[in-house]
C-alpha cells in the first residue's frame, strides 16, 4: 500500500508541473519615438538630445528622482511634502489595501502544501447483537477517538499555481497604485502650493494697482479744488478704482480654496492646519526637466504598471478557470487511536488509512465552458484596458510638452508687454511732468502696465504647474524609492515578473492580436 502511494504522488509530482492557460509575460515597450509630432511648438534643440525652451532645457533622457519636487528649490513646499507623505490618510489606505494584498497572497499559497489536522470524538453507541443470534440485549459502549489527518491537493493541472499567481499578481496592482497614490498626492501638493504662491502674487499685484488707483483718485480730487480738473475727471478716477476692485475678492475666493484643498491633502482639517505663505518668486523654475524616452514610459508609469498587472491577473485567471474542465486529484492519509474509555486509551486500538482521491467534472450544465469563456473575455477586457492606459498616458505627457511649449510663449509675449508698458507709462510721465498732458491721461498707460505684471504672473505660475504636472505625468522617480509595506513577504518565486527595473525586452506585440501576448503552457 505505502509503496503504491509512493509511486502514485511520484507520478503527480511530475504531472503537477503542468499548468493550464497562457503564460503570462510583459507587453513589449512602445516603439514610438516621440510624444508630439514635429510641428509641435517645440524648438529645435540646441545640442543632441536637448531642447532649449526660454529658461527651461528638455532633457530626453535623463533621470528623474524621487523626490522630483526639490527641483523647485523650495524649503517650505518640501516640509509640506515630508508631512503630508508622513500622515496622509490616502497614503493609509492604499498601503493598508497593498498589505492585505501580500497575506491574501500568502493565505492562497498555503493551498499548495500538505494541510495537516487533528480530528477528535467522543460518542457512545449500542450494538444489536440479536441479528448473529446471539440473544443479549444491546451493551451500550463509549467511544473515545484522536489521530491526525493529512491530505494534500496534487494540483495536477496547475489550478492552484495560477490562483496563487492571480492573488500575487492582485497584490501587484495593489503596489503599482499604492505608487500611483504616491505621485498623485505629490503632484497636487506641488500644484496646489504653486497656485497658493500665483494667487498671492496676483493679490500683491492687484494690491498695487489699487493703490495707485486710490493715489490717482486722490490726486484728481485735489485737482478738482484747485480748478485743474473736472468733475468728469473725478467720477472717471473713482470709477477705474471701483472696477478694480471688484478683482480683489475672486483672487480671495481662489486662494481661500487653495489652501483648504492643501491641507485636505496633508491629512488636516482647514481649522486645524494652515499653509505656508509660499511666495512665487522664492519657487525655482527648473532649468532642465528630465523627459523619459518613449520606450521607458511604460515601465515608469504606476497606473500603467497596475493595468499591466491586472493583465496578469486576468491571465491567471483563465489558467484557473481551464484547470477546472480537468480532474482533481488529492491524497489523504489519517491514523486514529480508538478505546472505550480513558482507561483503555492508547492500547492496541490504532489504526491508520491511506487514500488518493479523484473527482472529474462530467456534467455541470456548462457552467465550467461559460466560465472559462468569461475568463477568455476578461483577458481581452484587461488587454484593451491595458492599451488604452499607455494611449492615455502618451497624450498627457505630450500635452504637457506642448504646454510647457505654450507657457514659454505666453511668458515672452506677457515680458513684451510689460516693455512695452513700461515704456508707454515712462513716455506718459515725461508728458505730464512737462505739463503736456493730464493726470487723467496718465491712468491708461499705467493700467496697461499694471495689467501687464498681472498677466505676467499669471503666465509663471502656470509655467511652474505646467512643470510639476509634466514630471507627474512622466511617472517621475518613485521606482528608485517605492514605498514599502511593513511585515512578510510573499514566495518570491509566487510572484508575477515584470518590476520596472527588470522586465525583459519583448517582441513587438501586434495591437489586434491580444493572445499573442501569452503562449500556451504545456509542460
Amino acid at each position: 500500500m505505502t509503496g503504491s502511494l509512493a509511486a502514485l504522488a511520484g507520478v503527480a509530482a511530475l504531472l503537477s508541473a503542468c499548468k493550464q492557460g497562457p503564460n503570462f509575460f510583459s507587453p513589449a515597450a512602445p516603439e514610438e519615438k516621440a510624444y508630439t509630432t514635429p510641428d509641435d511648438l517645440i524648438p529645435p534643440p540646441d545640442e543632441p538630445g536637448v531642447k532649449t525652451r526660454a529658461e527651461q532645457r528638455i532633457a530626453l533622457g535623463a533621470k528623474v528622482k524621487n523626490e522630483w519636487w526639490t527641483l523647485f528649490h523650495s524649503p517650505p513646499l518640501e516640509r509640506v511634502m515630508r508631512e503630508a507623505l508622513a500622515d496622509s490618510p490616502t497614503i493609509a489606505e492604499a498601503t493598508a489595501t497593498l498589505a492585505q494584498g501580500r497575506q491574501l497572497t500568502l493565505a492562497v499559497a498555503g493551498g499548495a502544501l500538505p494541510q495537516v489536522d487533528l480530528g477528535a470524538q467522543v460518542g457512545r453507541q449500542a450494538v444489536n447483537v440479536e441479528i448473529s443470534g446471539v440473544k443479549r440485549p444491546a451493551v451500550p459502549v463509549n467511544i473515545l477517538g484522536v489521530g491526525p489527518t493529512v491530505s494534500y491537493a496534487l494540483d495536477v493541472f496547475g489550478g492552484i499555481k495560477r490562483q496563487i499567481e492571480a492573488q500575487s499578481a492582485q497584490a501587484d496592482v495593489s503596489d503599482y497604485q499604492l505608487a500611483a497614490t504616491y505621485l498623485a498626492l505629490s503632484g497636487n501638493i506641488t500644484s496646489q502650493a504653486i497656485t497658493i504662491a500665483g494667487l498671492r502674487a496676483q493679490i500683491k499685484t492687484v494690491d498695487d494697482i489699487l493703490a495707485s488707483d486710490q493715489r490717482n483718485f486722490d490726486l484728481v480730487k485735489t485737482a478738482q479744488a484747485g480748478g485743474t480738473a473736472t468733475m468728469v475727471d473725478v467720477t472717471t478716477a473713482e470709477a477705474q478704482l471701483a472696477n478694480d476692485r471688484t478683482l480683489l475678492p475672486p483672487l480671495r475666493q481662489q486662494l481661500s480654496i487653495a489652501r483648504d484643498a492643501l491641507a485636505v491633502y496633508v491629512g488636516k482639517t482647514p481649522a486645524d492646519w494652515s499653509p505656508p505663505d509660499f511666495d512665487l518668486g522664492a519657487l525655482t523654475l527648473p532649468s532642465v526637466v528630465p523627459v523619459s524616452l518613449p520606450s521607458a514610459l511604460a515601465r515608469q508609469r504606476p497606473d500603467i504598471l497596475a493595468a499591466e498587472a491586472q493583465l496578469h491577473v486576468a491571465a491567471a485567471q483563465l489558467g484557473v478557470a481551464t484547470a477546472n474542465l480537468y480532474p482533481d486529484f488529492t491524497l489523504t492519509a489519517g491514523f486514529a487511536w480508538t478505546a472505550t474509555g480513558i482507561t483503555h486509551y492508547f492500547g492496541p486500538y490504532a489504526g491508520w488509512s491511506a487514500l488518493a482521491n479523484m473527482s472529474a467534472p462530467i456534467f455541470h450544465g456548462g457552467t465550467l465552458e461559460a466560465q472559462q469563456q468569461a475568463a477568455k473575455d476578461a483577458l481581452d477586457a484587461s488587454w484593451a484596458a491595458y492599451r488604452e492606459t499607455v494611449i492615455q498616458a502618451f497624450g498627457q505627457v505630450a500635452d504637457q510638452l506642448q504646454a510647457l511649449a505654450h507657457d514659454d510663449q505666453a511668458v515672452k509675449t506677457q515680458l513684451a508687454a510689460l516693455s512695452v508698458a513700461d515704456q508707454a507709462l515712462k513716455l506718459a510721465r515725461l508728458s505730464y511732468a512737462a505739463g503736456n498732458s493730464t493726470l487723467l491721461q496718465l491712468l491708461d498707460p499705467e493700467r496697461q502696465r499694471e495689467q501687464a505684471q498681472l498677466g505676467l504672473v499669471r503666465a509663471q505660475t502656470q509655467r511652474l504647474i505646467d512643470t510639476a504636472q509634466l514630471l507627474v505625468a512622466l511617472g517621475s522617480g518613485w521606482w528608485n524609492t517605492p514605498p514599502s509595506v511593513p511585515g512578510p513577504e510573499p514566495d518570491p518565486h509566487a510572484l508575477a515578473p515584470g518590476s520596472p527595473t527588470s522586465a525583459p525586452a519583448l517582441p513587438a506585440i501586434p495591437d489586434k492580436k491580444p493572445w499573442w501576448l501569452f503562449s500556451p503552457s504545456n509542460s
